[in-house]
């Protein structure tokens, strides 16, 4: 289904049903879509199978016979996820998953791409699943950078080839920057990278092809988001500046550029401008009398 097809269903004009149920908080899309193959959604009375069935707005959407609940404000928060967590909400093996640092939310959230187990960082959890989408689309490119800890110092020409992009089994990787941070005095070495695809254990894969293995792993930010100043199990709603960074991001906008503009609202001053002193002008001399005052001393 195509990128159009995930906002609008095509037949009819209305949402895909499966968006329609995992907006309002009910369950996840994946979940949603489960639902409705399993018969228990029903539309205007009748029961569908289909996810991508079209819901016009107003439709009367049941799962399990009751009615949909109004959607849930948007929300966004950060979480820093240790290592040896599963970015899921559940776990047949009982391992440790996210819900542990999330569940106490006030609203239904769900994490925007993934972290694998052995990797801790900077993971965005929000209900808005048309900004997760679109963060997770490849063409969006959004930038995550990491703090990478490799065996030994790889030689200069193996580092450019990451740089420029090199062949994995599931294609040819993007551009990535790589600046080296320090080198610890086992002879291993701290790594910044930044990549802009978000492909499965791609750092470690790309390392891993020049004959150095990561052994830690930090994603320091996701789309600029950052977890400075943050603990490992640490969540926090995001600024009404950084929302507004991403969404720009979302949309297309260089990183580097989004969140920077200025915006005045209607109804307020803007800053004045600084005075400048034109070429050639000299200031007054101002001549003080004793004790700092101007000019000569009263009689």
């Amino acid at each position: 289904m195509s990128t159009d097809d995930e906002s609008r269903a095509a037949d009819g004009g209305g949402e895909r049903l499966a968006k329609v149920i995992a907006h309002t908080g009910v369950a996840s899309r994946r979940a949603a879509e489960r639902m409705v193959e399993e018969g228990r959604v029903t539309v205007n009375g009748e029961t569908v199978y289909h996810p991508g069935h079209p819901v016009l707005k107003g439709a009367d959407v049941r799962v399990d016979g009751k009615p949909l609940p109004r959607p849930p404000p948007l929300a966004y928060f950060l979480l820093y996820k240790p290592r040896g967590v599963l970015t899921t909400r559940e776990d047949p093996d009982g391992r440790r998953t996210v819900m542990e640092f999330i569940d106490a939310l006030p609203i239904r959230v769900e994490p925007v791409g993934r972290l694998d187990m052995d990797t801790e960082g900077a993971l965005l959890l929000t209900n808005d699943g048309e900004l997760a989408h679109k963060l997770t689309h490849p063409s969006t490119n959004v930038p995550k950078r990491y703090a990478v800890k490799v065996w030994k110092r790889p030689h200069p020409k193996q580092l450019e080839r990451i740089k420029r992009g090199l062949q994995l089994d599931d294609g040819r990787t993007k551009p990535a920057l790589v600046r080296p941070m320090e080198t610890t005095d086992t002879g291993n070495t701290w790594f910044e990278v930044t990549v802009t695809e978000g492909r499965n254990r791609l750092v470690r894969r790309l390392f891993e092809t020049i004959g150095h293995p990561v052994s830690k792993l930090r994603r320091e930010s996701f789309a600029t988001l950052s977890i400075r100043g943050m603990e490992r199990g640490d969540v926090r709603p995001l600024t009404g500046e950084e929302v507004r960074r991403i969404q720009e991001i979302a949309e297309g906008r260089d990183p580097r550029e989004a969140g920077h503009g200025t915006r005045y609202k209607k109804g307020y001053a803007r800053p004045k401008a600084q005075k400048t002193i034109k070429p050639g002008y000299k200031r007054k001399r101002v001549v003080r009398g004793p004790g700092g005052s101007k000019g000569p001393p009263k009689p």
